[in-house]
């Protein structure tokens, strides 16, 4: 049975998408620890990370990394936390966190309440910021 990512990324459940590749699909957390929380996937359903095939690993992080620029060019932080929690969906995931301090970075802390128009706004700048930031 599909994972729910799966069927985002199949279109089945909405979401805000902010970044995609022949490989990975990037979009908004919609339980955002802080605003621009994003999560990154690899198109293929794996569950555990590094069950992912090195090239498939590699392109992963890369894709990663280009998101969290975006994310980074478009939202006020100090870094962009990345953590790799993987045990609430089973399909890999990147969590790409704007943050200021470490303790942001904690599950445990209060969730950032958004409504769409917010949500639609961050995701149209960090879709921008990528598509300058990726050409092609």
């Amino acid at each position: 049975m599909a994972t729910v990512f799966t069927k985002i990324i199949n279109g089945e459940i909405p979401c805000y998408k902010i970044a995609e590749s022949k490989e990975c699909f990037a979009f908004l957390d919609i339980n955002p620890l802080a605003k621009g929380h994003a999560l990154v996937i690899p198109k293929k359903e794996t569950d555990y990370i590094y069950d992912l095939d090195d090239e498939l690993y590699l392109i992963l992080f890369d894709f990663a990394k280009k998101v969290g620029k975006a994310i980074e060019s478009v939202i006020p932080c100090k870094r962009i936390g990345m953590i790799v929690f993987g045990l609430d969906v089973p399909h890999a995931h990147i969590h790409l966190i704007p943050i200021n301090k470490q303790s942001e970075m904690s599950f445990a802390s209060p969730r950032v309440k958004l409504n769409r128009e917010e949500f639609t706004a961050i995701a149209g700048k960090i879709v921008n910021a990528f598509s300058e930031m990726n050409p092609g």
